[in-house]
């Protein structure tokens, strides 16, 4: 099982013709990860790939009705899943292993405090001018960031994945499945088991490592934009963790040090993965994975 964000495939909302050699670059990755070419599972980000769609929604806002969020995840679950399953074709010989993206609804529960609270960061950075402007005319939900402002939107919890079943079978007969592409869709199940969508995004580590405990992966690796966990991050005196037992990774989370919309939702992934399988995870960027693998760097989260 393999994570990573949306920025690994468009670090450059401006420039989205970057996505194609990313996906290159991550299909790259993949070898190295799973070199015998047994089924896996990949999971990506949204975030950049929305925050598109969110500017475009609100140029057009005066002339063409907006979508809800759901329906967005589920837009960028096809693009993003088209140049990924492109992009790993190409990288291999003919016929050597099927590839799929897979359409992947998540299910959420309605009386989530997150609806509440929304935390989760998704779109472009904004000036406080227009961040302003946003929250008056839009009514977003706002929240600072290290570049400026960005709008803030629920992220429930993942409860359930609805095509597990699908996603199960296909890795069992050695299939390379991308699946739960932005967390997942989030949908809410009703009282006649009606699926509804909701106006929300998912972790996609949560949905991720959820993924990993159905399937019984044998080893959950989420990529990110950094080579490891640090303690004191952005602070003075930045120290990588490159080993975080069960209980340390707890106490770190528990700690508050680690934010909720970045490496606090990797590190609780990796962990609710490695106590219910008692198997490890790793978390590292790309650059560093190789390395990582062989265990001289990035931060392992073991029993």
């Amino acid at each position: 099982m393999v994570a990573f964000g949306g920025n690994a495939l468009l670090p450059d909302p401006l420039d989205p013709s970057s996505q194609a050699s990313r996906a290159r670059a991550l299909a790259g990755a993949l070898r190295l990860v799973n070199p015998a070419g047994e089924g896996m599972v990949l999971v990506h980000g949204n975030g950049p790939q929305v925050g598109m769609i969110l500017l475009r929604i609100e140029a057009t806002r005066d002339r063409i009705p907006p979508e809800p969020l759901d329906v967005l995840v589920a837009e960028t679950q096809g693009s993003i899943g088209y140049l990924l399953a492109r992009a790993i074709r190409s990288s291999q010989p003919p016929g050597t292993q099927e590839v799929a993206a897979v359409m992947t609804q998540v299910v959420v529960d309605s009386l989530d405090p997150a609806f509440s609270h929304p935390t989760k960061p998704v779109g472009p950075y904004y000036t406080n001018e227009e961040a302003n402007r946003l929250e008056e005319v839009c009514g977003w939900d706002m929240a600072a960031g290290p570049r400026g402002w960005r709008r803030t939107v629920p992220s429930p919890r993942p409860r359930e994945v609805v095509e597990i079943r699908t996603i199960r079978e296909a890795t069992a007969s050695g299939t390379i499945v991308i699946a739960g592409g932005g967390g997942g869709v989030p949908v809410i199940r009703g009282r006649d088991g009606e699926l509804i969508g909701a106006e929300a995004v998912v972790d996609k580590d949560l949905t991720a490592s959820l993924i990993a405990v159905c399937l019984e992966a044998r080893r959950l690796v989420i990529l990110t934009e950094v080579d490891a966990v640090y303690r004191d991050f952005g602070g003075e005196n930045p120290e990588p963790v490159h080993i975080l037992r069960h209980d340390e990774a707890a106490r770190l989370l528990e700690s508050g040090e680690l934010p909720p919309g970045s490496m606090g939702p990797k590190v609780e992934g990796a962990l609710f993965f490695s106590i219910s399988t008692g198997r490890e995870a790793l978390i590292t960027d790309l650059d560093h994975l190789d390395e990582a693998l062989n265990h001289r760097a990035g931060t392992w989260v073991l029993p």
